[in-house]
């Protein structure tokens, strides 16, 4: 868990520098041009399925855990559930897993495998065809309910981040007095900028910001 999920915090960052270049003042060019090569680049192609595979190996690891977690309890339910005992994120980090995976597949559906499956219009740069993916980000950002789907998503994924981040170097032993200071506060950093971003894109491009 705390492998794969490292890995997916990679993942978010690169992911979200990409993103941003929606709300260059292009017209997508930028975004579109970064598209096409995360889409035909073999070593980026060979990550992305990697990255495929950590989300699987990080959603089906959360289950079993959480049914072993259930198991070791029994009938019994915490005796302390509030307090400076654990943080709200980490006690409710299934629900919080489930929102974003429900998401994701959201997100794939109407963006991936419109990308691959789906017909996407092209758009000439220079005299080479790519296909206009902005075009559809603006086709569903456009939507209230979608822009609002997406934020309220990226507030679950801050909230997972909250707790994931720094939980993953304590899973691995990376811990210590001396730097627990530190990892503390770029995984907070990290688990409310991020997300931040991330939802600062519909909104901007919603109100034609």
């Amino acid at each position: 868990m705390a492998l794969t999920g490292l890995f997916l915090i990679l993942f978010l960052a690169v992911h979200l520098t990409g993103n941003l270049q929606l709300l260059k003042d292009d017209s997508g060019r930028s975004f579109n041009i970064y598209a096409e090569f995360m889409s035909t680049n073999p070593l980026i192609q060979l990550i992305s399925k990697g990255n495929f595979a950590f989300i699987l190996i990080h959603v089906l690891l959360s289950f079993y855990l959480t049914i072993q977690n259930r198991k070791a309890r029994g009938a019994e339910r915490y005796a302390v559930t509030s307090g400076k005992s654990s943080i709200w994120a980490s006690r409710n980090m299934g629900i919080l897993g489930t929102l974003i995976l429900i998401f994701m597949v959201v997100h794939l559906k109407d963006f991936w495998a419109q990308m691959h499956f789906g017909s996407v219009a092209t758009v000439d740069y220079d005299g080479h065809q790519v296909r206009d993916l902005a075009a559809l980000v603006d086709y569903w950002f456009a939507k209230e309910w979608y822009v609002a789907l997406y934020v309220f998503c990226m507030v679950a994924l801050a909230f997972h981040l909250w707790h994931g981040f720094i939980s993953a170097f304590q899973t691995l032993g990376l811990n210590h007095l001396k730097y627990n200071p530190v990892i503390s506060f770029v995984g907070k950093t990290f688990a409310l900028v991020v997300p931040a971003l991330f939802a600062w894109i519909p909104v901007a491009m919603y109100f034609n910001i």
